[in-house]
């Protein structure tokens, strides 16, 4: 009989007031007795709508029985045979609106902890060491991957399976992508990142570091290099900004910027490492999703005594996931919601020392389904702050697009393709991920360029007839 309890086991997390003062992972993981104790709650449906909800298809029942057994080795190979990156996308993927929120569990109760079990699996077996490179024959076909990203590094693993000579081009010192620079350690753990990229480098992918394709080298210029074909994966890392007054001021950051300057750079530990920060006490971040709530976290852990969440809509219509929500609150962070800045004012000096913000209320649903914001008269005011942060989403850099003849993008910069197949207008060459979409999801990243991989693989072997 399965365990029918309703709600999951409990994690063990870190405790707020201690927490909020450091960069450690705030949730702590499963031990094997929880973990196989969450496994009893499974029903083992026959018809798995959880798999349905998951982008890359990993098989979720069978590896929970596995996990149910104690077969934590057949979990962990049931899980990759479908996802590389486990331990990663147990942490950071959206589950209660893809496998979780298919669970037939989640209509009365919480659904099953699928990727609390599934971290648990990947940590399992990364801290025994049991990972062994797989010998792979190669087929002697070169394919290029442009960005170490999920995206990229998926494709990268997939064909590499396959059996080509794949080449990733990375344009930063380092690999990942926005896992690197874009996620906090304290919900991603670098250490867990460079782990799950090692055993994607140890089925032969070849890594280049600090190439910007369409400045170091064209597409163009790969395909003259003898690769048969070439995927995209350059991600989203253009910000957007409001162009509101005063957005040149010093303290005005992109989330792009303020992120990458804690994660990859390492401003926390300045002077220690060259590239600083600076937060004030107060420190607004304007937007609702994941990536504002991992600034807004992040400005409390590097000291600031006031940080503020400015968003137009309401709670219900906030973009980012609850678990990241609650986790915000529990640290302090101020939401002012149904708020929308104005006007960033500045000293004479150039420094920010405030923002003004306009009161919103909401009337009927626009195109996105949420309900429309509209401004209250006469409702101004003038939010103190020292920094603000500006969180409303990337589009993608437009450095392939300028320099690849034949590449269609949309009107805001993503690069057309056929959703099938992932392949773009010039021939032989796919993208995937949030040059495609815009900023979105790993687990969505990691779905198109496992389809793209599986695209070029079909197309390569029509091309060697």
């Amino acid at each position: 009989m399965p365990n029918m309890s309703p709600k999951k086991v409990q994690i063990p997390e870190q405790d707020p007031q201690i927490r909020r003062k450091n960069f450690d992972e705030v949730a702590l993981g499963y031990t094997l007795e929880q973990a196989m104790e969450e496994a009893t709650r499974c029903l083992q449906c026959k018809t798995k709508p959880c798999v349905d909800g998951c982008p890359v298809n990993v098989p979720i029942p069978e590896f929970i029985k596995a996990v149910e057994d104690g077969n934590i080795d057949e979990a962990y190979s049931i899980i990759t045979k479908e996802n590389a990156l486990p331990a990663i996308c147990g942490r950071v993927c959206p589950q209660e609106s893809q496998c979780e929120g298919r669970c037939v569990r989640a209509k009365k109760g919480e659904s099953v902890g699928i990727g609390r079990l599934e971290r648990f699996v990947a940590d399992y077996i990364m801290s025994k060491g049991n990972i062994e490179p797989k010998n792979i024959e190669k087929n002697g076909i070169k394919v290029a991957v442009v960005g170490a990203g999920p995206a990229g590094l998926t494709c990268a693993g997939e064909l590499a399976k396959k059996g080509y000579e794949v080449t990733v081009f990375e344009a930063l010192h380092e690999l990942g992508g926005v896992l690197l620079y874009g996620i906090p350690e304290f919900r991603l753990p670098k250490s867990l990142v460079a782990k799950e990229v090692q055993s994607i480098i140890d089925m032969g992918v070849e890594i280049n570091k600090n190439v910007i394709v369409g400045r170091s080298i064209t597409v163009d210029e790969l395909f003259e290099e003898g690769y048969k074909a070439i995927f995209v994966g350059s991600g989203a890392g253009l910000p957007k900004f409001m162009n509101l007054e005063g957005e040149n001021l010093n303290g005005v950051y992109s989330a792009n910027e303020f992120l990458t300057r804690v994660n990859l750079m390492k401003a926390y530990d300045f002077p220690n490492n060259p590239t600083p920060v600076k937060t004030g006490k107060r420190v607004a971040v304007v937007g609702g999703g994941n990536v504002a709530m991992d600034a807004a976290r992040t400005a409390v852990r590097l000291g600031a005594e006031e940080v503020y969440i400015v968003y137009r809509r309401g709670e219900e219509e906030l973009p980012a996931r609850l678990e990241e929500i609650h986790h915000a609150k529990e640290e302090g962070v101020i939401f002012k919601l149904l708020n929308n800045p104005t006007k960033i004012i500045g000293d004479e000096k150039g420094w920010v020392t405030g923002m003004e913000c306009v009161q919103m209320e909401l009337g009927e649903p626009d195109d996105s389904g949420r309900r429309r914001p509209r401004v209250k008269e006469n409702s101004e005011f003038i939010l103190p702050v020292e920094t603000v942060v500006i969180a409303i989403g990337q589009s993608p850099n437009p450095l392939i697009r300028q320099t690849t003849p034949g590449l269609s993008v949309e009107s805001w910069g993503g690069i057309i393709v056929q959703e099938e197949t992932m392949e773009t207008s010039k021939e032989y060459v796919y993208a995937g991920g949030d040059a495609v979409t815009g900023a979105a999801t790993v687990i969505l990243a990691m779905g198109a360029g496992k389809t793209a991989a599986e695209a070029i693989h079909k197309k390569v072997l029509e091309l060697q007839g």
